[in-house]
């Protein structure tokens, strides 16, 4: 009997200190989602600003006033930015029919390159996610459609003006008053059509990255009734074209929101969706990391231009040297010394994924990067103090603080099912997103 009344008074006092441990668990939680709740709410009046629509939510996407949104254009798009097919434009016949967008934009990258500077002509191979591509032993360094700085993800373009580091692409806000600078005979001058960034960027990027769109080709394919869906307030003369395909190809671009990931569903009302350790994170980036004052909005990404000393392209893996009109960022465009050495702040979402961070991919890990801005040591010696940013300063987080911040960026901003954005298949039954005879092999398309 003794025996028994030890047991249940031992039991009871396991169960009574249980509860009072979770008790003072789910307290501390709903006490930090609270104070995060407030936060956001002292910065931006609600928590729906942060907020991401639903992809297919067409309306509430923002989209340029001249390319409203619609399924059929998405769904064109969404195969035109996978095609390899329209690869017809390479430097060497080896070339052809062997890329697309997506060689340099893929869903493996977090749609950026796996590369610390993505191929597309004349590169060879794909590896797992994109790590494993290479030069074509075929093509010359100077020949390969290589860009000279970190290819930017199409995450989140929706939630951007204008486009890459330097914002050359589109005719709309932070590019109005620099009309002298959208040179004829470049790719600037597309600015001159009138659309916004994401739009340009698609217009521009098919010549610049050797795609064409044939409209005879378009015609006697598959392709011709979805542009016929698409664009059927265009007439059939004018409509089987380069600039319909871009536009079609950033309608789908507008669409890649990753509206799953923890943070989103935090803010649409999952309380448990981010834990503890994410959420003390996501405190500290709106909060004493400082990181808010630069990544806003539902992209957490901004329509500012910042010098913060990082390095440009360099390194055995990069091919061509980088151009001082490159290594100045937003100025090597205006023309205008104030914006030297200055970059257009990038998104924050799907980075788990993505191998080289910075305009010229000078990191190789999100901590990394906040460790550099932690300690605001410029890295580039090119870059004069002065010309630092006003934001680049000491932030004193601790090593707990960094590793916080750290995994709220990398998985409270995940979503793990981007796929959903990637066709099956594409009409031309070519592997994608490229169709080299490596990347065919390593992409199980043989």
């Amino acid at each position: 009997m003794k025996n028994l009344l030890f047991k249940s008074i031992f039991l009871l006092t396991v169960l009574t200190f249980s509860s009072c441990n979770s008790d003072k668990d789910n307290y501390e939680t709903v006490s930090n989602n609270i104070e995060l709740e407030n936060r956001i709410i002292e910065l931006y009046g609600s928590t729906s600003p942060l907020i991401q629509p639903i992809e297919t939510d067409y309306s509430s996407i923002p989209s340029d006033i001249n390319n409203p949104i619609t399924e059929a254009k998405v769904e064109l798009g969404k195969l035109l930015y996978h095609e390899t097919m329209i690869a017809t434009n390479p430097n060497e016949n080896e070339g052809m029919y062997t890329y697309s967008c997506a060689s340099c934009h893929h869903v493996d990258a977090g749609f950026q390159s796996g590369l610390k500077q993505g191929i597309g002509d004349g590169g060879l191979g794909f590896g797992t996610h994109g790590e494993g591509r290479i030069k074509n032993p075929m093509y010359a360094a100077s020949d390969l459609d290589v860009q000279p700085i970190r290819t930017p993800t199409t995450l989140n373009v929706a939630f951007q003006k204008v486009m890459l580091w330097n914002g050359q692409f589109g005719a709309v806000g932070p590019n109005l008053g620099t009309e002298a600078q959208w040179t004829v005979g470049t790719p600037k001058e597309n600015n001159n059509l009138g659309f916004e960034g994401v739009e340009i960027q698609a217009i521009a990027g098919l010549d610049v990255h050797r795609l064409q769109i044939n409209p005879d080709d378009i015609i006697n394919s598959s392709y011709k009734n979805m542009f016929d869906t698409a664009f059927s307030n265009i007439d059939e003369s004018e409509r089987y074209t380069k600039l319909n395909a871009a536009l079609a190809i950033a309608a789908y671009e507008r669409t890649l929101l990753p509206n799953q990931s923890p943070f989103q569903r935090w803010l649409r009302g999952d309380a448990n969706a981010m834990e503890e350790e994410e959420i003390e994170g996501a405190k500290l980036f709106f909060n004493k990391a400082q990181c808010y004052t630069c990544h806003s909005g539902p992209g957490l990404n901004g329509m500012d231009f910042h010098a913060l000393g990082m390095n440009d392209l360099e390194g055995a893996d990069v091919f061509n040297d980088v151009d001082m009109a490159t290594r100045k960022g937003r100025g090597g465009f205006t023309g205008n010394p104030d914006d030297d050495f200055k970059f257009k702040t990038p998104q924050l979402y799907n980075l788990k994924d993505v191998q080289f961070f910075g305009h010229g991919g000078s990191f190789e890990t999100l901590k990394e990067v906040i460790e550099y801005k932690n300690a605001a040591v410029a890295e580039n010696s090119l870059v004069p103090e002065n010309k630092l940013s006003s934001y680049f300063v000491e932030l004193n987080l601790t090593e707990t603080e960094i590793d916080q911040l750290t995994l709220f960026l990398e998985a409270s901003l995940y979503d793990n099912n981007l796929s959903r954005y990637v066709p099956e298949s594409i009409p031309s039954g070519n592997c994608f997103p490229n169709a080299d005879y490596m990347s065919s092999s390593d992409l199980g398309c043989e």
